[in-house]
C-alpha cells in the first residue's frame, strides 16, 4: 500500500512523489511539481499529448500550457516556471542552487551566488562583479541567493509567475467571468466582451478584502483533515479486514475440526459395527453354503445312479430307478427354491443425516459466498458431488397448439426463464411461444426466419438461432411481452445455440462444404472460432451445450452418433460414443455438471458424467424421437420435445 512519506507540514512536498521538492515547477494553475516527476507524468502521456501540444494538471485535469511543434515533449517540463516561492520554504539541505540567467542565456550552466533586485536577475561571482563595476548597476541592490532563499518576503518581492506565461507580459487586469488575471492581449483576444474586467492595481485593495484568505487556508486545512482522516479510516479498515480473515479462518479450521470429530467417531462405529455384522454374515454364509454343497452332492449321486442304471442295467431296473429319481425332482427343485428366495445379498451403506446429505451434496456455487466490504461476492469451492446414477420420473407431460397455425408445429428448441416460465421454438411456423408456470401459452412472437434453438441470456433475454439467415435474433421478455433487441450476423447457417457467460454464447452449424464448426460470441460478434470438421452424411444441424463453469462446449453430432467436448478455446477433450446412442440430437448439463444426450433414433437419453463416462441410459417414460432438451437447475427437472408428436411436451424431475 503507498503510504505518504513522512516529513513536517511546514515543509512543501510534490503531489506526485509525496517527497521534497526538486526543482518545483509551477503550472498555470498554480500546481507545483518536481521537475523530474511532472516530466515523467509528461512522457507517460506523450501519446495523448502529441495531438493537442499541450498538457493537463495531474491535480486539477485544467489544461496547462501550450506548446510549439518544434518543441519535443521532453522539454515540456522545463518550460514551466521555477516556483522560487516554494524554493524560499523548502528547508536547507534541499534547496536547488539557482543558475546563472546570463551565463545561461549563453549556452552555459554556472551556479549562481547573487540576485539583482532591479534587473531580477540570478548572477555568479563573475557576474555579480561585472554588473558592479557597470556604471548602469553599480548602484543595484544585490542580494545573495542565501538571503534571498531565507527571507520569504524578497522572495515575494521578486517571485516568478506573475507574467503572462503566454505573451510574457504583466498581469494587470482580473476577469470576474472567468476568475483569473490576463495581460493586456490576453484581454483583448480572449475577454474584451467580457461583463466585468477590473485592473488589478485600482481594485487590489476591495479584491484582497472580498478574497478572505485567512478563510480560504482555514478551508484548506479542513480540506487536509478530512483527507486525513479518510486515511485512518481506510488503514483501519485494513487491519480490521485483517482481523476479519484471521477470524473467518479460524471459524472454518473450527468446523472442519468439528466435522473430522464427527466423521472420525463415525469411521471408528463403521469399523466395529462392521466387522460384527460381517463375521456373522460370514458364519451364516458358511453354514449356507454347507447346504449347498450337501444338496449338491445329494443331486450328483442322483445324476450318476440314473446315468449307469440307464447304460448297465436291465430295463425293469432303469424304468424303476428312473421314476424313483424323477419323484425326488419336486423336492430338489423346492429346496433350490427356498435358498434362492432366502438368499440376501448383503450391502453396508452409511445413510447420512438429511442436513449433512445435503450439506456434502452441495455443487461448488452452492456452498457459501465470501462478502467482500464493497458487497461483492467471490464464490468459494465447495465438496464435489459424487456423480452417481439418479433416478428420472417423468412427472408431467402437455400439448401446446397454438390455434391458427398455418403448419404443425415442430418445437426443435425450448428453454426455461425466470419465473419457471417456458418459450418454445416452433421451426414449422417461423415463431418463439413464451408459456407461463402452469404451461399456458401467454403470447406467441413471429421471427423473421426459420429457428432451430433458443437459450437465455440474461434475466429478461433470450437468443434465437435462425438457421435460414445466418442471424441471431436476441429478444426481450419483459412483463411476458415479447419485443426485439438486436440482430447478430454469424458467417455461417448457426443452428445450436447456447448461454456461455456474462455476455458471451455459442453456436454451431453448416459453415459450408460438407462442414461444420462452432463459434464464440462475445457482446454481439462472433470473436473465435473451432476447427471444421467433415460431415459424412452432410447432415449439418447440431445442438450445442456449455458446463456450468463455462470452461466446456458440449456439441452433438448426429451423423457419427457421438458427442464431441471442446474447452472454450476450441481444443477437442474427448469423445462420446456408444452402441445404444444413434442420431443424438438435444444435449444439456445439470447443476452437477453431469451431461445429457438425447438419443433420437435410439429413443433414449445417455447421462454422462462431467469427465465423458457413462453413468446410465435413461429410457423409462422417454417418448419416441425425443429432440430437444433445457435443464431447470433450481429445480433439478428437464422439458423434452420430441418428433413423433410434435405439440408434446414432457417434464421429468431428478430424484
Amino acid at each position: 500500500m503507498a503510504a505518504a512519506i513522512s516529513h513536517s507540514e511546514d515543509e512543501p512536498t510534490c503531489p506526485i512523489c509525496l517527497g521534497l521538492f526538486n526543482v518545483p515547477r509551477q503550472l498555470p494553475c498554480a500546481h507545483t511539481f518536481c521537475q523530474s516527476c511532472l516530466q515523467s507524468y509528461i512522457t507517460s502521456k506523450a501519446i495523448e499529448h502529441e495531438k493537442d501540444r499541450c498538457i493537463e494538471c495531474p491535480v486539477c485535469r485544467k489544461t496547462a500550457g501550450h506548446f510549439t511543434q518544434n518543441k519535443p515533449t521532453s522539454e515540456w517540463a522545463s518550460s514551466f516556471p521555477v516556483d522560487t516561492v516554494i524554493q524560499c520554504i523548502l528547508p536547507t539541505k534541499s534547496k536547488v542552487d539557482r543558475v546563472c540567467d546570463a551565463c545561461t542565456a549563453e549556452g552555459s550552466s554556472v551556479t549562481a551566488t547573487g540576485f539583482c533586485v532591479v534587473c531580477e536577475e540570478a548572477m555568479c561571482d563573475d557576474c555579480v562583479k561585472f554588473h558592479r563595476k557597470q556604471k548602469m548597476s553599480k548602484a543595484h541592490s544585490i542580494l545573495t541567493i542565501e538571503e534571498l532563499l531565507n527571507n520569504p518576503q524578497n522572495v515575494m518581492k521578486f517571485a516568478e509567475g506573475f507574467t503572462c506565461l503566454d505573451h510574457k507580459d504583466d498581469l494587470k487586469l482580473f476577469c470576474y467571468t472567468h476568475k483569473i488575471a490576463c495581460c493586456g492581449i490576453c484581454y483583448f483576444e480572449s475577454h474584451n466582451t467580457c461583463s466585468k474586467v477590473i485592473k488589478l492595481e485600482e481594485e487590489l485593495p476591495a479584491l484582497l478584502r472580498e478574497t478572505k484568505t485567512s478563510e480560504i487556508i482555514e478551508e484548506l486545512k479542513k480540506l487536509q483533515t478530512h483527507l486525513k482522516t479518510f486515511i485512518d479510516v481506510k488503514e483501519s479498515n485494513i487491519k480490521d479486514l485483517e482481523s476479519q480473515v484471521n477470524g473467518l479462518t479460524d471459524q472454518i479450521r473450527e468446523v472442519r475440526t468439528k466435522i473430522n470429530t464427527a466423521l472420525d467417531e463415525l469411521e471408528m462405529k463403521v469399523k466395529t459395527e462392521g466387522k460384527r455384522i460381517h463375521k456373522e454374515a460370514a458364519i451364516r454364509t458358511q453354514e449356507d453354503n454347507h447346504q449347498c454343497w450337501s444338496l449338491i452332492h445329494a443331486i450328483r449321486n442322483s445324476q450318476l445312479l440314473c446315468e449307469t442304471v440307464h447304460k448297465y442295467g436291465i430295463d425293469i431296473q432303469k424304468f424303476l430307478t428312473a421314476e424313483k429319481i424323477k419323484s425326488q425332482l419336486p423336492l430338489y427343485y423346492s429346496q433350490v427354491r427356498e435358498k434362492y428366495e432366502r438368499t440376501d445379498m448383503l450391502t453396508m451403506q452409511v445413510k447420512f443425516t438429511p442436513l449433512l446429505e445435503s450439506f456434502i451434496s452441495l455443487s461448488s456455487s452452492d456452498i457459501g459466498k465470501l462478502v467482500t466490504m464493497n458487497g461483492s461476492t467471490l464464490s468459494l469451492p465447495g465438496f464435489q458431488k459424487l456423480t452417481k446414477e439418479c433416478q428420472v420420473e417423468k412427472v408431467e407431460t402437455f400439448y401446446v397448439n397454438i390455434s391458427g397455425n398455418s403448419n404443425v408445429p415442430y418445437y426443435t428448441g425450448n428453454t426455461i426463464l425466470p419465473r419457471d416460465r417456458v418459450m418454445l421454438v416452433d421451426l414449422n411456423n417461423s415463431q418463439c411461444i413464451l408459456l407461463n408456470n402452469s404451461h399456458q401459452v401467454v403470447t406467441t412472437y413471429k421471427l423473421t426466419g426459420t429457428p432451430y434453438d433458443i437459450c437465455v441470456v440474461g434475466d429478461e433475454e433470450v437468443a434465437v438461432s435462425l438457421y435460414n439467415q445466418n442471424n441471431i435474433q436476441v429478444m426481450s421478455v419483459k412483463d411476458d411481452v415479447i419485443s426485439p433487441v438486436r440482430t447478430i450476423p454469424t458467417k455461417y447457417n448457426c443452428s445450436g445455440i447456447a448461454a456461455a457467460g456474462k455476455g458471451e454464447m455459442v453456436v454451431v452449424g453448416d459453415c459450408g462444404n460438407n462442414k461444420y464448426c462452432w463459434s464464440l460470441i462475445r457482446d454481439g460478434r462472433e470473436v473465435s472460432y473451432s476447427d471444421q470438421y467433415d460431415s459424412s452424411s452432410g447432415f449439418l444441424r447440431h445442438y450445442i451445450a456449455v458446463n456450468n463453469s463455462k470452461t466446456r462446449v458440449y456439441v452433438n453430432v448426429p451423423d457419427i452418433n457421438s458427442l464431441l467436448c471442446f474447452n472454450k478455446e476450441g481444443k477437442k477433450q474427448y469423445t462420446y460414443s456408444h452402441d445404444n446412442l444413434k442420431f443424438p440430437f438435444g444435449v444439456a448439463v445439470d447443476r452437477d455438471d453431469n451431461i445429457y444426450v438425447v438419443g433420437y433414433s435410439s429413443s433414449n437419453i445417455h447421462q454422462l458424467s462431467p469427465d465423458g463416462c457413462i453413468i446410465q441410459v435413461i429410457t423409462t417414460g422417454v417418448p419416441k424421437n425425443p429432440r430437444a432438451i433445457s435443464f431447470d437447475n433450481r429445480r433439478d427437472t428437464f422439458i423434452i420435445t420430441n418428433y413423433f408428436v410434435k405439440t408434446k411436451l414432457h417434464i421429468y424431475q431428478l430424484k
